[in-house]
C-alpha cells in the first residue's frame, strides 16, 4: 500500500508497551524491502503479532504492514520494489490493539515521514493535544514521532527536526526514521537497543546482531541519548549538546548459522542441545579476571545478585553455589524489587547482575539504583556490547552464541556454570571448578542422545493433557524447580508451580489430585532423604510421581535418569525439564520458541 492502511475504527489512544524488533538498511543493493523483510524474519523472537516495512518509491512513501508473523511474509510481493533503503519493524506488544493500522511503520499526516520504535512514550498525550487528536489514525503512542517531526520540518531542515522531536520525548526508545527527498535514515536511542552494522558501503540499523549478520560482523554500539544519520557513512551525535560523537568500530566473533535451526524443527530444541558445548564456553574464561572477580565479592561489604525471570533463578542458585562452596553470604533480589533495597546499599557493595539479553529494562534499573549509592556493578550477560555490559565496572561473556527461542535454556546452564566457576575461584579451587564443569558438560553430552530425547517425549505425551504440574526441589535444586515451572508456563501454557520441598505440607499439597503430574528434582546430596520423604507425601495423595535423579527410586512413576554430579546437579536436573516443556508445547499443538503474550528481550517495564 502507499501509506493508505486500512483504517480500523480509531478509539482512545494507548500507551503502547512493546518489545519489538527494527532493521534498517541504506546501501547499493536495490532489494533493500527483501533484504530488511529477511532481517527482521531473523528477529522474530522479539514480536511476532505484526510487522511492516516503508522506503521511497517513485518519490513517494511506500509503506506495507500486515497482522502476522514476518515469517508469514511473501518476498514475491516486493521483488520488483527497486530501493536502495528501506526501514522494517516486527511487534509485539502489551497494549495497543493487534491491527494493520497500530502496527509500524507510522507515518505523518503528509504521508512524508516514517518511523519504527520499539520502547514507550511517556509523554505521548502531552504531545497528541499539542499537535491535535484529529490528526492520529492509530492507538500507539508511537505515532506521535512522525507527526511532531513533521510539525517541526515545518521551521527546519529534516536532521534538526528529528533532533528536536527526540529532545521532547521521554521514556525509553529506539527508533529509526526516514523522509521522502531525504535518502539516508537517522536513528536514536535512550534504553532500548539499537546497534549499526558497518559493511562495504553499506548500512545496517537493527535491534540484534543476527539481523545482518550474514553480511557483516563489525558493528557500532549505540549507546543512550545518543543519535546517528546514516548515509554513505555514519554520523555519531550526542542528543542533549548536538555534539559529534566518534565511535569505535567493533568486531563480533559470530557465526552466521549460529543463528539458524539447521536441521532442528524449533531453536529450543537445537539451544538445549547446544548445552553440551555451551557450558565448555561459558567456563572458558580468563583465569586473572576470575580471580579478580573473586576478590570483589571478597572485598565488598554486601554482596547482591539480581536478575529477571530465569536469569532470577539462575541468581537465586548463585546464592546456594556461594554459600555453600565459598561460604559466602550473598543476597538475591528479583531486579523489579531491588531499587527497594538501596538503604542497604553502601559504595563498598557490589551488585552482580545476569541478564541474557543485557537489554532489560529492570535490570537496567537495579544498576542505577547501586550507582546512586556508589556501588560497584558486575554484569554475566550473553551479548558482549550489549546495554548492560557496557554500563558495568566489570564485564563476564558467558558466550552461549545466538539465543533465538523466547524461553532461555543454554543461557541458564551458562550463567549457573559461570557462577560456579566464581564460588570456586574464592576458595582457591579455581581449577577444580573447571575439571568439574568439564566434566559435567561431558555427562550431559552423553546424556543428551536419541534414546533419552524419545523417553522424555514419552513422559510428556502421558502428561501432556494435563492442566496443572508441580515441581520440588530442595536448596540448590529449589530455584531449580521454579525455573522448571517457569519453562513449563511459557511453552506450553499448562498451569506449573514449583515449590521448596519441605513447603509443600505448609499448604500447597492441597493442590494434588488423583494423577496430577508432580516432578522430584533430587541429588545425590545431604537433603536426598528428606526431598524423597516429600515425594512421597506426594504419591500418597494420588500424584503422578517424575523423578529427575540419578538414582531410581520405587516412588516414581516415570524416572529420568541424570548424571550425579555432586554441587552441580542444577545443570544436569534442569535440563530434561526444559525438554519435557518443549515436547509437551509440541505434542499440544504449540509454537515453543514463539509463546503467546511474551517476547525474547523485556526493553520496557
Amino acid at each position: 500500500m502507499r501509506a493508505t492502511a486500512k483504517h480500523e475504527p480509531q478509539c482512545e489512544p494507548q500507551l503502547e508497551i512493546i518489545m519489538c524488533g527494527i532493521f534498517g538498511y541504506i546501501g547499493p543493493k536495490e532489494n533493500s524491502l527483501e533484504l530488511v523483510i529477511k532481517g527482521l524474519q531473523k528477529l522474530e523472537y522479539r514480536g511476532y503479532d505484526s510487522w511492516g516495512v516503508a522506503t521511497e518509491l517513485d518519490g513517494e512513501l511506500f509503506v506495507d504492514k500486515k497482522i502476522g508473523k514476518i515469517s508469514e511474509a511473501n518476498l514475491d510481493d516486493f521483488k520488483d520494489k527497486k530501493c536502495n533503503f528501506a526501514i522494517g519493524h516486527t511487534r509485539w506488544a502489551t497494549h495497543g490493539g493487534v491491527t494493520d493500522t497500530n502496527a509500524h511503520p507510522h507515518f505523518s499526516s503528509d504521508k512524508t515521514i516514517a518511523v519504527v520504535h520499539n520502547g514507550i512514550i511517556e509523554n505521548y498525550e502531552e504531545i497528541r493535544e499539542m499537535i491535535g487528536k484529529e490528526n492520529f489514525v492509530s492507538d500507539t503512542d508511537t505515532e506521535v514521532i512522525p507527526q511532531l517531526i513533521a510539525k517541526y520540518r515545518k521551521e527546519m531542515g529534516f536532521k534538526e527536526a528529528v533532533l528536536e522531536t527526540i529532545k521532547k520525548l521521554k521514556g525509553r526508545y529506539a527508533i529509526v526514521v526516514t523522509n521522502v527527498g531525504e535518502n539516508y535514515l537517522i536513528a536514536a536511542r535512550r534504553g532500548s537497543p539499537l546497534i549499526v552494522g558497518v559493511g562495504e558501503n553499506e548500512y545496517f540499523l537493527a535491534s540484534d546482531i543476527p539481523a545482518f549478520l550474514e553480511y557483516t560482523q563489525n558493528v557500532n554500539y549505540l549507546d543512550d541519548d545518543e543519535m546517528v544519520i546514516v548515509d554513505g557513512g555514519v554520523e555519531f551525535m550526542n542528543i542533549t549538546t548536538g555534539e559529534p560523537i566518534k565511535k569505535r568500530l567493533v568486531n563480533i566473533d559470530l557465526k552466521a548459522e549460529s543463528a539458524e535451526k539447521g536441521d532442528y524443527d524449533h531453536f529450543m530444541l537445537k539451544e538445549i542441545m547446544e548445552q553440551k558445548e555451551s557450558i565448555l564456553r561459558a567456563i572458558n574464561q580468563d583465569t586473572d579476571e576470575i580471580m579478580h572477580i573473586a576478590q570483589m565479592i571478597k572485598n565488598s561489604r554486601g554482596c547482591f545478585l539480581s536478575g529477571c525471570g530465569t536469569a532470577g533463578k539462575v541468581c537465586m542458585a548463585g546464592e546456594y553455589f556461594f554459600s555453600l562452596i565459598a561460604n559466602r553470604h550473598v543476597n538475591f533480589a528479583p531486579s523489579s524489587e531491588f531499587p527497594v533495597y538501596h538503604h542497604f546499599l553502601r559504595p563498598e557493595s557490589l551488585l552482580i547482575v545476569v541478564s541474557q539479553s543485557g537489554e532489560t529494562a529492570d535490570v537496567l534499573e537495579a544498576m542505577e539504583a547501586a550507582k546512586k549509592k556508589g556501588c560497584k556493578v558486575l554484569s554475566i550477560v550473553n551479548s558482549e556490547g550489549s546495554t548492560i555490559a557496557r554500563q558495568s565496572d566489570f564485564s563476564l561473556h558467558i558466550k552461549a552464541g545466538v539465543e533465538k527461542a523466547v524461553a532461555s535454556t543454554k543461557a541458564a546452564t551458562s550463567q549457573m556454570a559461570l557462577l560456579m566457576l566464581i564460588a570456586t575461584a574464592m576458595v582457591g579451587e579455581l581449577q577444580e571448578g573447571r575439571r568439574l564443569l568439564a566434566e559435567v558438560a561431558s555427562q550431559i553430552n552423553d546424556m543428551l542422545n536419541p534414546r533419552f530425547l524419545t523417553y522424555i517425549k514419552d513422559v510428556a505425551e502421558r502428561i501432556k493433557d494435563h492442566e496443572n504440574c508441580y515441581i520440588i526441589g530442595k536448596a540448590e535444586n529449589y530455584p531449580m524447580a521454579l525455573e522448571a515451572a517457569i519453562k513449563i508456563q511459557e511453552v506450553s501454557y499448562v498451569h506449573a508451580e514449583g515449590f521448596a520441598a519441605g513447603e509443600l505440607k505448609h499448604g500447597p499439597i492441597a493442590l494434588v489430585t488423583e494423577g496430577t503430574p508432580c516432578i522430584s528434582l533430587i541429588a545425590n546430596d545431604e537433603v536426598k532423604s528428606d526431598t524423597i520423604n516429600n515425594t512421597i507425601e506426594l504419591k500418597a495423595r494420588g500424584a503422578h510421581i517424575i523423578g529427575i535423579s540419578p538414582e531410581k527410586h520405587e516412588v516414581f512413576d516415570d524416572w529420568i535418569k541424570v548424571p550425579d554430579v555432586g554441587i552441580a546437579s542444577p545443570l544436569v536436573n534442569i535440563i530434561p525439564t526444559q525438554l519435557l516443556a518443549y515436547y509437551i508445547s509440541v505434542l499440544r499443538g504449540l509454537d515453543p520458541d514463539m509463546p503467546r503474550n511474551l517476547a525474547k528481550s523485556v526493553t520496557v517495564k
